[in-house]
């Protein structure tokens, strides 16, 4: 597969992913939408299905969308190190575009929002409890569960008498994004669970130079953990997958 191709679909799945994705988050957080106040659940089912709209976008590369994917494919061997640059400038390029047009179809809820110091998490993720090297251990965590069952879930196989037996992954896409609602649901309290590093990368760099009234900090001190958490999580997943025996 050429560069060209691998750019083109992983910017526009990724982009789908975050545009999605944070404006599940603006239409929670801001004061005049009609999903105010809407709760965490919400917001863990809207990322779910951005996964699974974004994914479905990509699926001609691999639907990364998420270096952290790309990473842990590399490491187990299913992809070749000489590709992923071009995945990770596609997904962090990707990753700041649909935050932009998240922000241009709330753009009149963002001028009429009674916080706005406070809406980088509409964009990007941040601790409950800062200390940085345990939102980096969760960060790990929640996106070695991710590319671990990416890596390890079943497709169909041949049962008795030809009969195919369907795994996990047989759902397609889908399944990602229940996954990735229960990552949120169960591990996403502690640092919002970026477990995608273009997905918080590119938001964030957006929220940065978008005209926001009123908008405060980008958190650069914090980007690090989002950025270097998943790599980790998804390089260890890769790593463990690729040494388990074969069955």
């Amino acid at each position: 597969m050429n560069a060209g191709t691998i750019f083109i679909y992983e910017l526009l799945g990724t982009a789908t992913l975050t545009l999605l994705g944070c404006g599940v988050v603006a239409n929670v957080t801001l004061r005049d939408t009609l999903g105010n106040s809407g709760g965490w659940l919400l917001v863990n089912f809207g990322w779910g299905f951005a996964v699974f709209a974004g994914a479905s976008i990509a699926a001609p590369t691999g639907a990364h969308i998420n270096p952290a994917v790309t990473f842990g494919l590399a490491v187990n061997g299913q992809l070749d190190w000489a590709d992923v640059p071009v995945y990770l400038v596609a997904q962090v390029i990707g990753g700041a575009l649909g935050a932009v047009v998240c922000w241009l179809a709330y753009k009149l809820q963002f001028d009429t929002h009674d916080d706005p110091a406070n809406t980088l998490g509409i964009f990007s993720t941040g601790p409950t409890v800062r200390s940085g090297p345990w939102n980096l251990v969760t960060e790990i965590i929640g996106t070695f569960v991710l590319v671990f069952w990416i890596l390890l879930s079943p497709g169909a196989s041949a049962g008795p008498n030809g009969i195919p037996e369907f795994g996990n992954a047989a759902l397609g896409y889908a399944a990602v994004a229940f996954i990735v609602i229960g990552i949120g649901s169960s591990l996403g309290g502690p640092t919002g669970y970026a477990i995608n590093p273009a997905r918080d990368l590119g938001p964030r760099v957006a929220y940065s130079l978008l005209p926001i009234r009123g908008k405060g900090s980008a958190d650069w001190g914090y980007a690090w953990v989002p950025i270097v958490g998943p790599l980790v999580g998804g390089a260890l997943a890769g790593g463990l997958a690729l040494a388990l025996p074969t069955v």
